[in-house]
């Protein structure tokens, strides 16, 4: 009879550790699924690795006021994904611009396949430490881009470097700084998914 208080002791220990375990698991189940939100949540907001900064007129009217008359060079790259039947190009490889100042770069996109194909495109610029200056006002990045076959489009990019930069030691004196896209296949189209909705 002795044996029966011992062996409950141990069922007990054993089932809380078990549902220690189990809330563990379940934490870091869900802490993996939060990281990439929050990952790029962060990255929007400080600029890390290279995420450009998404700005309103009002912010681009503000920086043109204080801009200082310094020009830098912005280089663009254009690249595609394997699955993107498409040709994607800058219009101009580079352009120089005064810090503070609006300017517009385009790219042209041309459907190569038989097909409508939708995409979507994401972005970098280098170095890294630029993207907390380098603010989009429009961009086809903000929204996927169907091209029906053989359609050819022009797609703008509005931006500004913000005169921060400057004042940033780290990269206060870059001359250049490059603006990537990549265009990717949409997992799924927006308009697949609103069609099957209703």
């Amino acid at each position: 009879m002795a044996s029966a208080p011992l062996h409950d002791d141990t069922a007990r220990k054993n089932l809380r550790t078990g549902i220690l375990a189990m809330l563990g698991a379940l934490a870091m189940l869900g802490m993996g699924y939060a990281a990439v939100p929050l990952y790029d949540l962060f990255c929007r907001v400080t600029g890390f690795g290279g995420t450009t900064q998404v700005a309103s007129e009002a912010d681009a009217n503000r920086a043109a006021s204080i801009g200082l008359g310094r020009e830098i060079s912005i280089r663009f790259d254009a690249s595609m994904a394997r699955d993107v039947p498409w040709e994607f190009a800058p219009t101009q490889s580079t352009d120089t611009v005064r810090i503070g100042q609006r300017d517009m770069a385009t790219y042209t996109a041309r459907n190569l396949s038989d097909e409508p194909i939708t995409g979507t495109a994401t972005f970098n610029v280098e170095p890294a430490q630029a993207g907390a200056y380098f603010n989009k006002i429009q961009c086809f990045c903000f929204t996927e881009q169907t091209l029906a076959p053989g359609q050819e489009v022009t797609m703008p990019v509005l931006y500004y470097v913000d005169p921060a930069i400057l004042e940033d030691d780290v990269i206060a004196d870059v001359e250049q700084i490059t603006l990537s896209y990549t265009f990717h296949r949409a997992k799924e189209p927006v308009s697949s998914a609103l069609d099957r909705s209703q």
